[in-house]
């Protein structure tokens, strides 16, 4: 029988059914026996085979099947470990809910995770949410962020809940898609979500008055339908989103403005750091690469800005 996991917390997986039930289910010792590097052999968004299991009482099933995976997108476990996390599996495309204030999000976090969407061949979206918040200054701040990725190819939108402004928007967005949901705690992502489709109802947190920073709502991964069409995978609020598994002559491949220029340059190792005769570092100078879209570039490649 087969199903899709739409929630893990470690030891358990919760599974729906192709008829639409769900069912609890554990993992064969043999996936944590064929040297998965990965924290989590099996994620949220996999689609599964399992059998239930024999003298069963409480209607529970093993999952012997982990079906190929159209992608996944993963992250560091932690700054100190070498092993990754699967956030989601089989994603139509991410939405990386972002703030500039209560909490801010740095360029650098938004700039590491559409990378490594980027290099998963994910779409995504980056939402600016509490847009009630932004008035004078921050909303010129709010424009000059939102051009720069909106200048290099990404929907990028603002959003509030107690307004609503383009809340139908996202909708329209969301449908018949299944989305990973990201960005840090304290960003609104659940009450986002929550006012687009309210029979979700999820945990909604507030923020920390000591350090300004969203307090954990969400501690596992978890698919949800969406009432108009679609699912979104929720996740935990990201402190930090640690890449891996990139070679250092690949990073500037998964930065899209680049593209036309990588293979302009002098030299076919090129960094764009100091090489001369460097098409990328011309292209910054004459304001065709954004210069925060370069330090961003800069910053990954010589590992200064691995977290945040």
């Amino acid at each position: 029988m087969r199903g899709v996991v739409v929630k893990s917390t470690g030891s358990w997986y919760l599974v729906k059914t192709q008829e639409g039930d769900f069912i609890k289910c554990r993992i064969k010792g043999k996936f944590r026996l064929e040297g998965i590097k990965h924290t989590n052999p099996i994620a949220v968004g996999d689609f599964v085979e399992y059998t239930i299991e024999d003298n069963n009482q409480q209607n529970t099933a093993v999952i012997n099947k982990i079906l190929d995976r159209k992608n996944y997108i993963i992250r560091k476990s932690s700054n100190l470990s070498k092993q990754t996390h699967i956030i989601a599996s089989n994603l139509d495309q991410a939405l990386l809910v972002a703030a500039l204030v209560q909490p801010q999000t740095s360029l650098g976090f938004i700039d590491r995770f559409i990378m490594t969407a980027e290099a998963y061949h994910i779409p995504t979206i980056v939402i600016f949410n509490k847009a009630d918040l932004y008035e004078g200054p921050l909303e010129e701040i709010l424009q000059e962020t939102m051009s720069i990725y909106k200048n290099i190819g990404y929907t990028c939108m603002e959003t509030s809940v107690i307004s609503g402004k383009n809340t139908e928007q996202l909708k329209s967005i969301l449908k018949n898609k299944n989305t990973l949901v990201a960005g840090h705690s304290g960003v609104g992502k659940s009450s986002l979500l929550n006012h687009i489709s309210p029979g979700l109802n999820l945990k909604t947190g507030d923020i920390s008055n000591f350090s300004q920073k969203g307090i954990h709502t969400t501690t596992f991964a978890e698919m949800f339908d969406l009432s108009f069409g679609g699912s979104i995978i929720d996740t935990p609020g990201i402190k930090e989103f640690g890449i891996v598994d990139f070679n250092e002559s690949e990073i500037s491949h998964y930065f899209k403005e680049m593209h036309p220029y990588i293979t302009k340059c002098r030299f076919n190792n090129c960094k764009h750091l100091n090489e001369p005769g460097c098409a990328v570092k011309e292209a910054v100078e004459k304001g065709n690469i954004g210069h925060e879209r370069y330090d961003s570039y800069i910053n990954i490649l010589t590992k200064k800005d691995y977290y945040e």
